[in-house]
């Protein structure tokens, strides 16, 4: 039996980070134990909160891709990671202020384990891609999808669905955690942030901006009331 994810309660997530993880989420690694061993398929799913007592994150996979049609052992784990950056002293004041720094990798990721059931049916799995395909195409900004399933040629995505299976994965269990820096100086938390917006990580920097910040700045003011 493998044990829980190692984490320390100030990179624990809420319920309510979980979520938003879980609605924001594109493709993630399915992960699954059979007779033969180990399989592992990177998958986009979406989440639906509204599937069973803890929803279900629903998605499609090749039909000639066994992980759906050789039995699990076992619950099947789909990992998700919102963002995940290493972390070099150069990048920190911190660095430059005391030299107490060293390497690391800063990452967010929910573990969504569950039952696995998949649905060879075409109305099925067209429902899915339909929803899977709107929830990416709206990630435009525009607030509308810039193209939908039915804008494809008559009678293709039919035969593209025979050569799927749909799948979804009950959730039973979730482990979570957001190491960002919540353990750093503000001023640190800050420039990690103008750094991951530099790269292009919106995920990253909307993190450390709306969680790590707070939680950094809260840290930093307890120590000082201690130290008085």
């Amino acid at each position: 039996m493998v044990g829980p994810m190692y984490v320390p309660a100030h990179f624990a997530m809420t319920d309510a980070q979980i979520q938003d993880v879980l609605m924001r989420m594109g493709s993630a690694d399915l992960v699954t134990h059979h007779a033969s061993g180990l399989l592992a398929t990177p998958l986009p799913f979406v989440f639906d909160p509204s599937r069973g007592a803890h929803g279900a994150l629903l998605g499609h996979v090749a039909r000639n891709n066994r992980q759906w049609s050789e039995p699990t052992t076992c619950e099947s784990l789909v990992v998700v990671s919102l963002t995940d950056h290493y972390v070099s002293p150069a990048d920190v004041p911190s660095s430059r202020e005391h030299g107490r720094v060293v390497p690391t990798w800063d990452y967010v990721t929910v573990h969504v384990y569950g039952d696995l059931i998949a649905h060879d049916d075409l109305a099925w799995t067209g429902q899915v891609v339909r929803r899977l395909t709107d929830h990416h195409e709206g990630r435009s900004g525009s607030g509308r999808p810039e193209w939908s399933v039915d804008e494809a040629a008559p009678g293709y995505v039919d035969a593209m669905l025979r050569a799927v299976v749909g799948l979804e994965l009950q959730i039973t269990r979730i482990e979570a955690k957001a190491k960002m820096a919540q353990n750093k100086a503000p001023a640190d938390v800050v420039a990690l942030a103008e750094l991951l917006a530099a790269e292009g990580d919106a995920e990253g920097e909307r993190w450390l901006r709306d969680v790590s910040l707070p939680a950094a700045q809260a840290r930093a003011d307890t120590l000082a009331a201690l130290r008085r």
